[in-house]
């Protein structure tokens, strides 16, 4: 699953990937999200390929197919 957008609000990140848009709440993304702050999670960079996202100044990265699939 690619993601060809994806921003950040204080309540969740938000995916658009083909079919819809989707909010993840930060809890429900990692333990280091959870805890991030707004400023940091808001630093996110998708994949060139969309697949992936990355949160350099926490050193997260994850996958987009199983962050959709939490919610859905």
């Amino acid at each position: 699953m690619r993601a060809t957008a994806i921003w950040a609000t204080p309540e969740a990140l938000v995916v658009v990937v083909e079919g819809g848009t989707v909010s993840i709440p930060w809890d429900r993304c990692s333990g280091r999200l959870a805890r991030a702050s707004q400023a940091e999670r808001e630093l996110a960079e998708r994949s060139p390929s969309g697949y992936g996202i990355h949160w350099p100044l926490i050193d997260e990265h994850l996958a987009v197919g199983p962050l959709v699939r939490l919610v859905g």
